[in-house]
């Protein structure tokens, strides 16, 4: 006798043949329930989507690039003495950042005249570097007879370095997803270049208290201090680490967040 058979359509669109037989229907059963695992498969990402987050993984790796410059140079701010302190053809100034300062002796003719303070501190000059004593020994550093404080540079210190663990998570999150073709790893990725930003922000925050605790300690020297160029480097890693976890997490959207705000067109039928 020849087995009946229903056609029945499945939640992709396609039809499936079910067996109204004795056999038929436990085949028809099984090739069904083939089907709705293979349709319920984690959906893999278009060649554009592809595209696209790799455009953001590289704004990500450019305000990766800028932390580790500002993290390991030793120029986030700059102390320095007024030209006629010392009433000589020298002068002194200093920079130092989370691990390292250096102080350097400078000649005043090759000042700017209109500068009142020594420097800055690129000029040629004798220089004198050395590691910070927070992390071994737990020494305050002393600069131009002026006290660190080492509990807040440490803290700058180690929120740096969070973020720079968060960033390399991200990282991996954003590998993972690119080479399994799934966005499932993107609002993790999401959520560590957004944090990692804010970190870095904050770290910045934290070292310019400890530079002003630094300036209270003593008053017997004048210095005029000023931001140097690696925290202009931190600063606008954190801007783009921001900005790069917000395209993840735009790109791990099902749907583009600008496509509710646009009128639907009506279709016209004939």
């Amino acid at each position: 006798m020849w087995a009946n058979y229903i056609v029945q359509p499945e939640e992709d669109g396609r039809m499936g043949v079910v067996g109204a037989g004795p056999h038929g229907g436990l085949a028809g059963l099984a090739g069904v329930k083939g089907v709705g695992r293979a349709t319920r498969r984690t959906p893999r990402m278009s060649d554009s989507q592809e595209g696209k987050i790799k455009l953001a993984f590289f704004v990500a790796i450019v305000g990766v690039t800028l932390t580790v410059l500002g993290v390991g140079t030793e120029f986030w701010v700059e102390l320095a003495t007024p030209k006629t302190w010392s009433n000589n053809q020298t002068c002194q100034t200093a920079h130092y950042g989370l691990w390292k300062g250096c102080t350097r002796t400078l000649w005043v003719d090759d000042i700017d005249p209109e500068r009142e303070s020594c420097g800055p501190a690129d000029l040629p000059g004798e220089s004198n570097c050395t590691y910070f004593k927070f992390f071994t020994n737990g020494d305050n550093a002393v600069i131009f007879k002026k006290t660190t404080h080492k509990n807040l540079n440490i803290a700058a210190a180690i929120l740096a370095m969070i973020a720079l663990s968060m960033m390399v998570m991200g990282a991996i999150c954003i590998t993972m997803s690119l080479s399994k073709g799934v966005p499932f790893f993107l609002k993790p990725a999401s959520f560590c270049f957004i944090l990692s930003g804010l970190l870095v922000l904050l770290s910045i925050l934290v070292f310019h208290q400890s530079v002003l605790a630094l300036l209270s300690s003593d008053h017997s020297i004048p210095l005029h201090h000023e931001l140097s160029w690696s925290v202009a480097c931190v600063g606008f890693a954190g801007a783009i680490l921001i900005m790069g976890g917000i395209l993840f997490l735009i790109l791990s959207l099902p749907y583009s967040p600008w496509e509710k705000c646009l009128p639907k067109r009506n279709s016209s039928t004939t």
